[in-house]
């Protein structure tokens, strides 16, 4: 078992991460901070899938689909909870803080492709990082260019460029030259009907605030200014589709 490391925390204020429509405010909001955070219990469903019951239902329906057509879609990573978000995040911030690199330069270095603990969309039940089983891949099968030309998942890609949307799964992180945040991730997919709401929810909160409350490594180390600059380029700066 990895040990979990920590650092008190100083509290200081923070912000609401967005301006949204004024109706927004109007309507019930479904999902609790806790769950959005991934501090909840939720029913997740499927063996090796741990998606909500909608988007678990979609993915086979999906997963038919592209087997019929030569595709084994797998499933990396599926739900992800704060501790495990917090495990992932700390053990990048310790080797490079190890390394020299000054807190908030580990931290940049870290949401290239990690989300801070608490903002992860695969806290939500929604989101999955896909490859095709049939493939013998070595190392790290996470990596963009193995989804390009001549990559091993370059048919996976081309199959869900045509049909990923019939199902409501989209592309998070494009290649779109112009996003900013999050490297182009072609393996990480939302399921919208439910990703979308989950999103505007978690729109309405003081991030800032909820994670100077928070005790993972770097909490501290947290500005309003970097947080700012981290909701709108790495949460918001996504495939419009799913804002």
């Amino acid at each position: 078992m990895e040990r979990r490391l920590f650092i008190k925390r100083s509290g200081v204020g923070g912000f609401a991460i967005a301006i949204v429509p004024g109706n927004l405010f109007s309507q019930e909001i479904r999902y609790s901070m806790e769950e959005l955070m991934g501090k909840a219990d939720i029913d997740l469903y499927g063996e090796d899938i741990n998606l909500r019951k909608e988007a678990h239902d979609a993915f086979v329906e999906m997963r038919k689909a592209a087997l019929a057509d030569g595709i084994d879609i797998k499933i990396v990573s599926g739900y992800r909870s704060f501790d495990r978000q917090a495990v992932i995040f700390e053990r990048k911030y310790l080797k490079y803080t190890d390394d020299g690199m000054e807190p908030l330069d580990a931290i940049e270095k870290i949401i290239e492709y990690s989300t801070i603990p608490g903002t992860s969309r695969h806290h939500w039940g929604t989101d999955v990082d896909l490859i095709d089983g049939n493939p013998s891949v070595d190392g790290d099968v996470l990596v963009a260019s193995k989804f390009g030309t001549d990559g091993p998942f370059e048919k996976f890609k081309l199959w869900m460029d045509e049909n990923s949307e019939k199902f409501d799964y989209y592309l998070v992180y494009t290649n779109n030259p112009k996003r900013r945040g999050f490297k182009y991730e072609p393996w990480h997919y939302s399921y919208a009907p439910l990703s979308r709401p989950m999103l505007k929810t978690f729109r309405l909160k003081n991030i800032l605030k909820q994670l100077k409350a928070e005790d993972f490594l770097g909490s501290d180390d947290l500005t309003t200014e970097f947080v700012k600059i981290y909701i709108e380029d790495n949460i918001l700066d996504i495939n419009p589709e799913l804002l």
